[in-house]
């Protein structure tokens, strides 16, 4: 293992490798390497020295880190001025039972996004700028520290979800939120997936503005008392506006709408997949179609499931037999499934996701030679 500390030795060490063509892996807070194919038996290059804040200007919503910083550190530090990180970076550590702190870099490589994607987008969306060395071993930039730019190509947006295959990524400037002064969560009790998910989606499209919607299933073990099912719902917002929401919200629904105590922590258990933590299943995260959850989740029948963004995201405990439906009805719906946790042997298997359709492999390809030619970034890893 090799451990850098500034940007100029991420340099060095890429073009050495580049001249001893030799692949390496990327590490940092290590808590995602849960996620995606195993990468063995490479060199290590450990980039968990480059942390901390760089530069944060809370007057223009801006904040620039360097990748190896703590996700609560950051989240700490916006805090004390009254923001946030808009993507609301989820945690797996506690899924893969793995220790140490999560990272921005992390977050945003994995596209680690939680309930509050909802409202203010993955972490595309909040990723204005970066900088990186490159398979080259030069240094790159992309993007623009302005919240509105429409220069050139967004190729922020390419290192998110990437795995650290494209970039080694060495600072990051965030688009920060406003953090609301209160929020309310309520749930509709002993209402089947149906009816629950189609609460959920009524309330997606209202102009009401909420930053978490999610359905619990009978049977989970962060909410008790749901009887068939519950809707859950976010609502933000200062005292007096957040009071008129929630009275629009139940003239809009015409249900009753239980106030969840300890609803904050109850949506960040849902954004870390704190119910799948000890389940000894595979573990799948399957984007689609809102309006398709009910549907697909009663056809794939699996042991332990919610829902979350109104239905877009499927959170599944499956056995193993179960992943060829998974995949199968993801595709037919033009989703995602995303293998989350599984064994060494299944990762390598079935991949992280299933293979990409001829057009689409090849555009990635084209993205990978520009980026890294040689392969030497994480090889093997998505």
């Amino acid at each position: 293992m090799t451990r850098i500390s500034n940007e100029s030795q991420v340099v060095d060490f890429v073009r050495q490798a580049r001249a001893e063509k030799k692949p390496f892996e990327i590490v940092a807070g290590g808590t995602r390497r849960g996620v995606g194919t195993v990468i063995s038996a490479l060199p290590q290059l450990d980039v968990s020295a480059l942390k901390g804040i760089v530069n944060y200007e809370p007057e223009e919503l801006l904040c620039t880190v360097a990748p190896a910083t703590p996700v609560p550190e950051v989240e700490a530090v916006l805090a004390q001025r009254g923001q946030r990180l808009g993507f609301d970076p989820a945690d797996w550590s506690g899924v893969h039972g793995i220790g140490g702190t999560p990272t921005i870099g992390g977050a945003v490589s994995i596209d680690a996004f939680g309930p509050g994607r909802l409202l203010r987008g993955p972490a595309r969306d909040s990723l204005l700028a970066y900088r990186g060395v490159n398979g080259l071993g030069d240094t790159i930039r992309g993007g623009a520290k302005v919240v509105k730019n429409v220069t050139g190509f967004d190729i922020p947006k390419l290192m998110c979800g990437a795995f650290g295959t494209l970039s080694v990524l060495t600072e990051l400037t965030f688009r920060v939120y406003p953090r609301p002064g209160h929020a309310a969560v309520l749930a509709i009790r002993d209402v089947g997936p149906l009816e629950g998910f189609a609460h959920l989606r009524k309330m997606a499209r209202s102009a009401l503005e909420p930053s978490g919607l999610a359905y619990l299933p009978p049977g989970n073990t962060l909410l008790s008392d749901v009887g068939r099912g519950a809707a859950i719902i976010r609502l933000e917002g200062e005292q007096q506006p957040l009071a008129e929401k929630i009275t629009i919200a139940k003239a809009l629904l015409g249900v009753a709408l239980d106030d969840v105590a300890d609803g904050i922590a109850l949506f960040a258990q849902i954004r870390d997949g704190a119910m799948f933590a000890n389940s000894g299943l595979e573990i799948w995260r399957m984007m689609i179609a809102p309006a398709d959850a009910p549907r697909l989740a009663a056809q794939i029948a699996a042991p332990l499931w919610l829902g979350d963004q109104a239905g877009g995201l499927l959170w599944l405990a499956a056995r193993p037999e179960s992943a060829s439906l998974i995949r199968s009805l993801a595709a037919a719906n033009d989703g995602q499934a995303m293998l989350l946790k599984a064994s060494d042997a299944r990762r390598a298997e079935l991949g992280l996701y299933a293979a990409a359709p001829p057009a689409l492999a090849k555009l990635r390809a084209g993205i990978k030679s520009a980026f890294d030619p040689d392969g030497l970034f994480n090889p093997g890893r998505i």
